[in-house]
């Protein structure tokens, strides 16, 4: 389940301190000055997917900073890795000072000073994980704090694609598919840190990248019908054995995960008003089940029972 604030409902005069004790338990102790003369209300909504916690920031205008003393008496150090939804941050590390626009992303590292400044009301969505998590050169790593990624071309593009994408699915994953989700994730922020720094990455990360990426088509296209092997592999550039071989990695066929991805979204289906609307069988060709019965006995397969009979005794223990 989601962790959720808002100061919403505070008055005035108390959001500023209940908004700094907020940044500073969701994150690490850092100082909070709100620039507003009448804080407008802030908002915070958290996932843990294995060793990384999402947090999506809904704020006024404030300049957020992190001292020496802060870092002294805080404990292993970790990262931020900052998505800029909406409005445009101003941010300080290593030296560095950088403007981060919606649409692009930016680290942080929390074992240095930062300072963080936007002048207007913001969206952004970070994920903060363990130093230790990242399997990178302290150099590389601190060559790119405070440094604005472009989420519209190469390896950024990717890790920022596939984060936004994690963290909307967030709530609906499951501990052990949201620890895989966490690490896939790592694996594609190496590799960008990598790429930036001009160093080549063992073969398990590049095709940690395809298979999301590849991934990242099969969802975009799971009610056709016609999707398959032969589809997917011309559509990613690559041959038909060299797909099979990336999800052979993951011990799952390519025909298993769509399938999987399927009936996942069905089951899903089923207990919406939707159902009513389009019955079991209408739900099955939504989400590219062209044939009834194939679709009940996958359904079986997975989660024991009937499509009909998994849907009323669902409904009866919500």
């Amino acid at each position: 389940m989601p962790a959720s604030l808002s100061t919403a409902r505070l008055s005035a005069s108390d959001r500023a301190e209940r908004w700094h004790e907020a940044v500073s338990h969701a994150f690490v102790p850092m100082a909070v000055d709100l620039l507003e003369e009448v804080p407008s209300p802030g908002t915070i909504v958290g996932h843990q997917l294995g060793p990384i916690r999402i947090l999506r920031v809904q704020a006024g205008p404030q300049v957020a900073t992190r001292t020496r003393r802060m870092i002294a008496d805080d404990g292993p150090p970790s990262l931020i890795l900052s998505l800029q939804e909406r409005g445009t941050a101003l941010k300080e590390q290593d030296g560095r000072e950088s403007v981060i626009r919606p649409g692009e992303f930016s680290i942080t590292d929390t074992s240095r000073v930062f300072r963080k400044k936007i002048e207007e009301k913001f969206v952004f969505t970070s994920f903060h994980f363990p130093r230790a998590e990242l399997d990178v050169p302290e150099r590389d790593l601190r060559a790119l704090t405070a440094t604005p990624f472009s989420g519209a071309e190469g390896s950024a593009a990717l890790v920022a694609a596939y984060l936004s994408r994690m963290a909307r699915e967030a709530q609906v994953l499951d501990e052990v598919v949201g620890r895989r989700a966490a690490s896939t994730a790592l694996d594609l922020l190496a590799l960008l840190v990598d790429d930036r720094s001009g160093r080549s990455r063992q073969q398990a990360p590049r095709n940690a990248a395809s298979l999301e990426r590849v991934k990242d088509h099969i969802l975009r296209n799971l009610r056709d019908p016609d999707l398959c092997p032969s589809t997917i592999a011309e559509a990613n550039f690559m041959s038909v054995r060299f797909l099979h071989k990336l999800f052979h990695l993951e011990n799952t066929t390519v025909s298993s995960w769509i399938r999987a991805q399927r009936l996942e979204r069905c089951s899903r289906d089923l207990l919406r008003p939707v159902a009513a609307e389009l019955g079991i069988a209408g739900i099955a060709r939504r989400w590219g089940f062209a044939n009834s019965s194939h679709f009940s006995r996958a359904f079986r397969a997975a989660y024991g029972m009937p499509p009909r009979d998994w849907q009323i005794s669902s409904n009866q223990a919500r």
